[in-house]
């Protein structure tokens, strides 16, 4: 493996001449910059990651811990993620940690020395959980809230108003969940103002996957008298809702109206097609990685930041409406895509 040692000889440099010219990290003429990049290029000269991380302070690598890597919302946060980083000049270390304190803590600590800063997606997140990072590493929670250390932070806007029906039920997130929480809370409040009581026999346990919003709604469907409405807290359990429903031959909306939240791109091509509470996903995952790339710059010296995501309610005929007439959503390039 050719060193940078070897470049300086060839080049007939010194090896902190040819450090600050690949490094970009100090004042060289032209005629020898131009030259020592001559020289590495024809010398197939790579650097060597770790070492450079070592001398700049700097891996150009953000970290992104996430409770899943399955389903299109978080290939969708991902995909705004990536396409932020990589405009930056940054590269993603991407991985699953499951929703409990020691995986996290793990995942952190694998995490430190090789990532600039971290995006964290989980409820567990606290200041015990981030004693293997150093204090200069920035992290920025994401659905998630800030406990016992001052964080950046990105939430959705949750709570919704009722879509007229007067029994709906809710199949519910994961337990300890940010978002599964704010959801239900939403639902709740959503019934109060419209002056309907919440019966907890309405509130049936999800896991925010298909299989569970299709055995949640199987036991809906078992009720007598069923609800009218379902309110799924993903996209993903409202699809396997509308999986149960089609298989007992519950007419959608007619008989049980079905309405989920993130409005995945699947949800305007589900038949019927899917309301949904739209979260422009992929712009969360890139606003993630602006905040993140705030606190990098700054050192992780500033002012915390904590951010709400709004969200809109598209209604389509899985409740009764008419195809929405707004647009897909963009991407983030500003193309639209047809449907």
């Amino acid at each position: 493996m050719v060193t940078i040692k070897d470049v300086a000889r060839e080049a007939r440099m010194s090896v902190a001449t040819v450090s600050r010219v690949l490094n970009d990290s100090g004042p060289v003429s032209e005629d020898t910059r131009q030259l020592i990049r001559e020289v590495a290029g024809r010398m197939r000269y790579v650097p060597h990651s770790g070492a450079r991380s070592l001398i700049t302070s700097k891996t150009d690598t953000l970290g992104v811990l996430l409770p899943d890597l399955y389903g299109e919302f978080f290939s969708e946060v991902i995909r705004g993620m990536d396409d932020t980083a990589q405009k930056n000049g940054f590269h993603l270390l991407i991985s699953r940690a499951y929703a409990d304190r020691h995986g996290i803590e793990t995942a952190m600590k694998s995490m430190r020395g090789r990532v600039d800063g971290v995006v964290a997606m989980s409820p567990d997140l606290d200041s015990d959980s981030l004693l293997n990072l150093p204090s200069t590493i920035p992290v920025v929670l994401l659905c998630s809230v800030a406990r016992g250390n001052e964080l950046d932070s990105l939430t959705i806007q949750n709570c919704l108003v009722s879509l007229g029906h007067k029994r709906i039920a809710i199949i519910k997130g994961s337990a300890r969940n940010y978002d599964a929480a704010e959801r239900l809370r939403g639902y709740r409040m959503a019934l109060r103002e419209a002056g309907i009581a919440p019966e907890p026999i309405l509130e049936r346990e999800g896991d925010f996957t298909e299989a569970g919003g299709y055995h949640a709604a199987q036991e809906l469907l078992a009720m007598s008298p069923r609800p009218t409405a379902i309110f799924a807290a993903n996209d993903s359990m409202a699809i396997g809702a509308l999986s149960a429903l089609r298989e007992s031959g519950a007419r959608v909306p007619e008989e049980m109206a079905v309405a989920g939240f993130d409005d995945i791109p699947l949800a305007r091509y589900m038949d019927p097609p899917l309301s949904s509470v739209h979260v422009p996903i992929c712009e969360l995952g890139a606003r993630a990685v602006e905040l993140l790339l705030h606190g990098i710059t700054h050192k992780n010296d500033h002012p915390r930041r904590r951010e709400r995501v709004s969200t809109e309610l598209v209604i389509r005929r899985s409740t009764g409406g008419q195809p929405a007439e707004r647009p897909p959503p963009r991407t983030l390039n500003g193309e639209k895509v047809s449907v």
